[in-house]
């Protein structure tokens, strides 16, 4: 899977004023009418339970320029605490409450309509309650184990 290239992403959720976001390559769009999109998350995880908690999640689309945010959203550095991530961001609300990031290339805002756990991830199928888009910028990539711009 290393040599599959997949766009950035944070994954984000918050519930009983606790904020989770991980960095995802695996996520797509699954159908327009209704939008919906799916996310990946590692079922490991026991801090991943959030998500299905909640109800819902925000699916955030990095540039190139936001590298820092996806490596304090990948776990890399442990010692981060959930509110020096998001500190890292400019983050607002749109219609679920999910933490959308202002300036992601593409935020999609979802109510969590399916979750299932397939092997070593959660699936998180969401229909798009709200959108934002930032500016045109490159696109933050993940290959070959490391990052790349489209």
């Amino acid at each position: 899977m290393s040599r599959y290239a997949g766009h950035v992403q944070i994954v984000t959720t918050a519930h009983d004023g606790e904020r989770r976001g991980v960095t995802i390559t695996a996520a797509c769009s699954v159908s327009d009418s209704p939008a919906m999109v799916l996310a990946c998350v590692n079922a490991s995880n026991s801090k991943n339970a959030i998500f299905e908690k909640s109800g819902h999640f925000a699916l955030n689309a990095l540039a190139a320029d936001q590298i820092h945010l996806a490596n304090a959203f990948s776990g890399r550095d442990p010692a981060m605490t959930p509110q020096e991530r998001f500190a890292l961001g400019d983050w607002q609300e749109l219609a679920t409450g999910a933490p959308v990031l202002k300036n992601a290339l593409a935020a999609f805002d979802c109510r969590l309509v399916e979750y299932k756990v397939m092997a070593t991830h959660m699936v998180l199928i969401g229909e798009v309650m709200g959108v934002s888009f930032g500016d045109h910028r490159p696109a933050l990539i993940y290959k070959d184990r490391g990052y790349h711009t489209l």
